[in-house]
């Protein structure tokens, strides 16, 4: 029988015949180190003064909920294998098809969520278990990479609800005929940031725009950047003296969606110049506190990206790895192609891929980003 070889487990019907001989340990994944760490850390919560520093507290209550998060997954694929080990020497010993067909379905099963669980295991960033705020922007092109970055939007929307995510739509910028000028939506999901910040870059669209009287073929521009939704614990300090806040009518299709009272916001951080806005509320204080929170997402995901590069500076001399701003190129005519420029992965399914189909993509930056990382190390 095939078998997905994990440096975690020996499968039943492999070459080795049985579970490794410490199957608890976790192997590559160190899992004998979270749980000691897991242990102490409970042990802590138990104490009588654990609350007597709040911000302390909340870091502890973190890193458990995040120590578990790898813990309890990994005891149920090893329960789960114990499981189908029984069934693999039960077959061994007798002919039953309905067993064997039986062991069949849990394998497979089985091989999508060890997968599932060696993908979570590369993000490993400080950011990566959060949720994420993705912002979308048309390119120049008018209505056509307008109506591009409403793909885009939409794209990211299937991919969130395939995997079970809450998306909500912040801001959106509608454009003058179709699709958007600019979108700003938060994707709630376990490691959702760490997904999704493989996306961050220029998006290429290339096809017969049905815009175009003439049918001809267009190249059309959006750009996609993520930020970490960064929690209140994260002390970003905001003076009110550096804002600047507008507000203004909410925008929307008409009717009932109009607001009739200036409820929208947008906030202007004056020492960097970030422009953050929020309408979907129909209160301006809920929307400002929005707009507010977006602010400090992006300052923390610019000090982020500073220590990043001042890192890439002296890092530069070891290593020629380098990504150019378009990631990736999507192709309707005059063949269908989607075409990730970092990792080289081509998938010809377009129509897929738009429909939220993107993990592939995701998976092979994750695996090009940590082989990286290792021949850096």
């Amino acid at each position: 029988m095939e078998w997905i070889q994990c440096p975690i487990v020996n499968a039943p019907g492999s070459s080795a015949g049985t579970m490794s001989d410490s199957p608890s340990s976790g192997g590559c994944f160190d899992l004998d180190t979270r749980r000691v760490t897991l242990s102490t850390r409970e042990a802590q919560m138990g104490e009588p003064k654990f609350w007597d520093v709040p911000d302390r507290a909340r870091e502890v209550i973190q890193e458990v909920n995040t120590l578990k998060n790898w813990i309890e997954p990994f005891d149920r694929l090893e329960a789960k294998l114990r499981e189908m080990t029984e069934l693999d020497q039960l077959l061994n010993s007798e002919s039953d098809a309905e067993l064997s067909a039986e062991l069949d379905r849990e394998l497979a099963t089985f091989e999508e969520q060890l997968t599932a669980f060696e993908l979570r295991s590369m993000l490993q960033g400080p950011d990566d278990h959060r949720n994420a705020m993705v912002e979308i922007s048309a390119g120049a092109g008018g209505t056509e990479a307008q109506d591009w970055a409403a793909m885009l939007l939409r794209m990211y929307t299937r991919w969130a609800e395939r995997r079970g995510f809450t998306v909500e739509v912040l801001d959106v910028s509608e454009g003058e005929e179709a699709g958007i000028k600019g979108a700003m939506v938060e994707i709630r999901g376990q490691y959702a940031y760490g997904f999704l910040r493989s996306e961050a870059g220029v998006h290429r669209l290339v096809r017969i725009s049905p815009f175009d009287s003439q049918s001809r073929r267009h190249t059309s521009f959006a750009s996609v950047f993520v930020y970490p939704d960064i929690d209140e614990e994260i002390n970003i300090e905001v003076r009110d003296e550096d804002i600047k806040m507008d507000v203004f009518r909410a925008s929307g299709a008409g009717g009932q969606h109009v607001n009739k009272t200036s409820s929208a916001v947008r906030l202007t951080h004056l020492p960097s110049g970030i422009v953050t806005s929020c309408q979907q509320q129909r209160s301006q204080h809920k929307n400002k506190e929005t707009a507010l929170k977006m602010l400090k997402n992006a300052l923390y995901q610019r000090e982020v990206e500073e220590r990043e590069r001042k890192k890439a500076e002296i890092d530069s001399a070891k290593t020629d790895v380098s990504f150019g701003n378009q990631i990736r190129s999507y192709v309707f005519q005059p063949y269908t192609m989607v075409n990730d420029h970092r990792s080289e992965l081509k998938i010809s399914d377009v129509a897929k891929v738009m429909d939220g189909a993107i993990d592939p993509f995701i998976e092979a930056y994750l695996k090009r980003a940590g082989a990286a990382g290792a021949s850096a190390a």
